[in-house]
């Protein structure tokens, strides 16, 4: 289950009409050109128009034609409009670990996996309790629970739709929740235990699914997506870059996304866990991670758009630029891997001039001004 070997050479390189102009004066002129072609997209995206497949693979594609700065700017103006500059924070509760009889390629909890992992069945209620009490305490606005598994039974649902009631009821935050497919009857059921929103990536474009997962289907992806909706739950789906998918994959999901209007979009970054049958296709660069962010943020204007697994690994020195296309994140790392504590991601929105959501559990806090070089220990003096 490898990556296609045609996705490995990462973004293609632009091409100047015939007969183009090299003089200065001339690329400048077309630079303004484009540039007014930005500001053109915002102005329909603030319509909640979106762009064309073919200017969508420009966005990840021509980085001569459009300049990354620019076009983050363009990719703020519709973000701004919908959510200011908060910016929504997320905790992720793994509550199942491993003991998954699915195949997906890129999971360190699947069947085929060899990922050194902790596996564990369903946590305890009171454990569980508790790391939504922290959640809150920490200002997250979403409390997101996630159980590994094909899907929960009957008799699991149940369950899981106890435990939803007693976060609303205990602690003002959201509360979402990703176990695998669901049909009507289990989303029936999490609907009227007041579940805020179900996530169910999609991952992928329908044509690249089968590279990376044959034991479901898309389908039964989206599938699941309409049965939340129907029940009245709100969809979270979203993709991961970095499978051995092209620039055209890229696009087909998020138009999809569009087409099934998922108010929540997560974008997940293919963090390369050993012992995974998928690891990295050597395309993601903080550029082309940035470039992905913005062309969802112009497709889908008013959906939340989270930089998600991986924005750390991936986005690194460029990560605070996330949040112009951006107005979601997670803290305190993944499902099974480390990410950036919450102190140090609350620092970065504020440096940027972003501010955190929070709820009303929340004591507002943000760490303190302070002068930091990383990886020194609080020392500044050379030896």
């Amino acid at each position: 289950m490898s990556p296609r070997p045609e996705a490995r050479a990462g973004t293609t390189p632009s091409k100047r009409p015939p007969g183009a102009r090299s003089a200065p004066e001339a690329r400048g002129a077309q630079k303004t050109l484009k540039a007014l072609d930005l500001i053109k997209l915002a102005d329909r995206a603030l319509r909640d128009e979106a762009p064309s497949p073919p200017e969508a693979l420009q966005i990840l594609d021509a980085a001569d034609e459009v300049p990354l700065l620019p076009l983050l700017q363009a990719a703020f103006l519709p973000r701004e409009r919908h959510f200011g500059r908060k910016v929504m924070v997320h905790v992720l509760n793994n509550v199942q670990s491993g003991l998954c009889p699915e195949d997906c390629g890129y999971c360190s909890q699947s069947r085929d996996s060899e990922a050194r992992i902790t596996k564990y069945p369903m946590k305890s209620e009171a454990e569980i309790l508790a790391e939504a009490e922290q959640a809150a305490r920490s200002g997250a606005s979403r409390y997101c629970m996630v159980a590994s598994g094909r899907g929960p039974s009957l008799h699991t649902t149940r369950q899981l739709a106890g435990l939803v009631r007693k976060v609303k009821e205990r602690f003002s935050i959201e509360v979402c929740l990703s176990v695998g497919l669901l049909g009507e009857e289990h989303a029936r059921i999490l609907a009227e235990a007041g579940l805020d929103r179900l996530n169910h990536n999609l991952n992928t474009s329908e044509s690249h699914y089968g590279e990376i997962c044959s034991t479901h289907t898309y389908q039964d992806r989206v599938e699941t997506l309409r049965a939340a909706k129907k029940c009245g739950i709100e969809p979270c789906s979203g993709l991961i870059m970095g499978m051995g998918e092209t620039s055209e994959d890229l696009v087909e999901v998020a138009f999809r996304l569009r087409e099934l209007e998922v108010p929540s979009i997560p974008l997940n970054f293919l963090i390369p866990i050993e012992g995974n049958p998928v690891v990295d296709d050597g395309t993601l660069t903080p550029e082309r991670c940035l470039r992905a962010l913005a062309m969802l943020r112009l497709v889908n204007p008013r959906a939340e758009i989270r930089v998600a697994g991986g924005r750390e690994g991936h986005l690194r020195s460029l990560g605070t630029l996330a949040l112009w296309p951006a107005n979601s994140l997670f803290v305190e790392g993944y499902l099974t891997t480390r990410g950036d504590a919450v102190a140090d991601t609350y620092r970065m929105i504020r440096d940027a001039g972003f501010e955190v959501e929070g709820n009303p559990d929340w004591d507002g806090e943000v760490p303190a001004r302070e002068f930091r070089l990383e990886g020194t220990d609080g020392e500044i003096l050379k030896a």
